[in-house]
């Protein structure tokens, strides 16, 4: 599968403040701050249980925070202001902010019922009113961009796990959202199948829009990433570049990690520790 280039679109910038998150008891983000630079790739690295997948479930809103802000080209996401103080939003208004925030998980998530072709129209035509020959001349073209022009008439269950993951990249990038999220998206395929849906995240990654990507593929953060954030226990340990971070990690906490997902990674490192806890 060969994907094809996507047209340029501009990127937002995503901005996460002093953000924490709590599920009960239990502490997941513990004051996380983080500027995602417009148009740039960042992907968030670390063991399960870090807290990746909640913060990226926090960008969009599916995960409201505790504390602390995420905005989008300075919009909050999830509130209103008044003066000092925070009021969250309706759902609807939750749903207008999210068509500027694309998000693609691990699990697929395409409506069964629907054909490829009408899982990717759904959005555009209910949530933004795009009149259905528009959404359909649009789809079509995300059909070939992810390269399966010739599925659009084949329900989910007439797919491989590749090209479901590879509708569901099209059907969220249907609204042209400022942002595209990716949750872990080739942690439910067969190896064989992993490379295809990489290709297509790799030209999505020229194109301008905002990538964050939760993943557990190093070698495919070192070549994608313009940003490289290793979490754990809820904090950012550490981030910067795919050669600093994956090649020359400043910190044990991420070199261990990558010594044991990847046992060619270095065990020292050249580069010395910062000054700034990373704790």
């Amino acid at each position: 599968m060969s994907a094809q280039t996507v047209a340029p679109s501009r990127g937002g910038l995503v901005e996460i403040r002093g953000v924490r998150k709590s599920f009960g008891d239990l502490e997941v983000l513990r004051g996380i701050d983080l500027t995602i630079t417009p148009g740039e790739v960042t992907v968030i690295l670390g063991p399960s249980g870090s807290g990746k997948s909640t913060l990226l479930r926090s960008i969009n809103h599916l995960e409201p925070v505790t504390s602390g802000l995420i905005s989008v080209d300075g919009e909050v996401i999830g509130y209103r202001r008044e003066g000092d103080r925070l009021h969250e939003l309706r759902e609807k208004d939750v749903l207008r902010q999210r068509t500027a925030i694309g998000m693609v998980f691990q699990s697929f998530n395409l409506f069964a019922h629907m054909t490829a072709l009408e899982n990717i129209t759904e959005a555009p035509r209910r949530a933004l009113g795009t009149p259905r020959k528009e959404a359909e001349a649009h789809a079509h073209e995300l059909l070939a961009l992810v390269g399966l022009a010739e599925k659009e008439g084949a329900y989910p269950r007439q797919l491989s796990g590749g090209q479901q993951q590879r509708v569901a990249i099209a059907r969220a990038l249907a609204l042209r959202p400022k942002v595209l999220l990716f949750d872990e998206p080739t942690s439910a395929l067969d190896p064989e199948l992993v490379e295809e849906v990489l290709a297509v995240i790799r030209s999505l990654a020229s194109a301008g829009t905002t990538l964050v990507i939760v993943t557990h593929e190093i070698s495919f953060a070192r070549d994608v990433a313009d940003t490289v954030v290793f979490m754990d226990q809820g904090r950012i340990v550490e981030q910067g570049p795919p050669a600093q971070v994956i090649d020359h990690p400043a910190h044990e906490r991420t070199r261990s990690f990558l010594q044991r997902v990847r046992p060619d990674a270095p065990t020292d490192s050249p580069v010395p520790p910062t000054s700034e806890d990373p704790s």
